[in-house]
């Protein structure tokens, strides 16, 4: 396993450094000060421009107009979009897209793909099920019907579900077997609840009443879920990689700025432990992180499915990411709760990461059952 990152992956991140240089945490309302939902929409100027640099089109094959990248230089984008809080469904948009290049049908594919690429197209993904702690898949039924499948069904917490253009819903067959449905967001037989995230996005609770698809919709190829439900888990883990990272990055300014006793505070060596130990928790992100997408990008074989390299990760995605803003918080003193300043706004966002696809418990759960059922040596 090789870490060293390609010159057209390297080139991935400084690209989406020039896009995300204009944005600013602060430019919509705080969720602390909102009742509902911090906008109504997610920010499309700013998915203009990722479109205009080709960072929306970067994982596509080029048949499809895009540069044929992997889950690895979606992460980097990803943990670049996290450091400014990118108002944007980067990843639910992307992920859904390769799960559809991957395991759909040519003509979706070509239905949908190149149109994602040139920013016209809005993907999401349920992944959170009926209650947020059951699979997803179990939360929908699906059944054959002729040339048709018939979807019942909820899912929760879907994010920008309202701008979505199209829902990846995974169902169940009943036989054990889960596919994956492309579900217009305006389909006959579809409700949208609104829901509001603990980051103030908009979010919805997804209805299906007798919902009918066509076939060429549905992805039934075998594992496909699976692998967008990972790719999606994994992506999370490089939102919560770069949220940290710039939220331990104001608290080293910060400290080094603030001064007790005619000294600053980044000098006292209670202080300089905290960040060194939320330091040592960044880089077990960052390479559990990598682990599981070089996986996901490479098919590599290990002692374990590709599922608890993804496992290992959210675990320390999860639990990390709630350490290192804690810690901010509690080294920027009553400053970091004032809302003038975003570090609420990061508490806020790293709150949603950690339970996003599941918390630590669930995941530690997950890779407990993987062990059982498989003999490491």
């Amino acid at each position: 396993m090789d870490f060293t990152f390609t010159e057209e992956q390297q080139a991935a991140v400084e690209a989406a450094k020039a896009v995300f240089s204009g944005v600013a945490p602060d430019q919509v309302p705080s969720p602390a000060l909102t009742p509902g939902a911090v906008a109504e929409d997610f920010d499309r100027p700013l998915w203009a421009r990722l479109a205009g640099c080709d960072l929306l089109s970067l994982v596509l094959a080029a048949e499809h107009g895009g540069a044929g990248l992997d889950p690895i230089a979606l992460c980097l984008v990803l943990r670049e979009s996290a450091k400014v809080l990118a108002r944007v469904p980067l990843l639910e948009t992307s992920a859904v897209a390769m799960a559809v290049q991957a395991y759909g049908s040519p003509e979706l594919a070509a239905e949908i793909l190149p149109r994602v690429g040139r920013g016209e197209l809005v993907l999401t993904a349920g992944a959170n099920g009926r209650t947020g702690h059951d699979p997803a898949e179990l939360a929908v039924t699906a059944q054959r019907d002729g040339g048709q499948w018939l979807l019942d069904g909820v899912q929760t917490g879907v994010p920008w579900a309202q701008s979505a253009d199209r829902i990846a819903v995974p169902a169940h067959t009943g036989a054990g077997r889960a596919v994956l449905a492309l579900v217009p967001r305006d389909h006959p037989g579809v409700t949208l609840a609104d829901q509001v995230s603990t980051s103030g996005e908009r979010f919805a609770e997804v209805r299906l009443d007798s919902v009918r698809v066509t076939a060429p919709q549905v992805i039934d190829t075998e594992g496909a879920w699976d692998w967008l439900r990972d790719l999606l888990t994994t992506g999370t883990c490089a939102l919560a990689l770069g949220l940290g990272e710039r939220v331990l990055a104001m608290t080293s300014e910060y400290t080094g700025k603030r001064e007790q006793f005619g000294f600053p505070v980044a000098t006292f060596q209670a202080v300089a432990v905290q960040a060194a130990d939320r330091y040592i928790d960044l880089r077990a992100m960052e390479v559990t992180l990598w682990q599981a997408a070089w996986r996901l990008a490479t098919g590599s074989h290990g002692a374990l499915p590709v599922t608890g390299d993804v496992a290992v990760a959210k675990i320390w995605a999860s639990d990390s990411v709630r350490r290192v803003v804690q810690t901010a918080q509690h080294l920027h003193g009553g400053f970091g709760a004032d809302t003038d300043y975003p570090l609420h706004r990061y508490h806020a966002w790293a709150k949603q990461i950690e339970l996003s696809l599941g918390p630590a418990a669930a995941h530690e759960e997950a890779l407990g059952d993987l062990l059982a059922a498989h003999t490491l040596g």
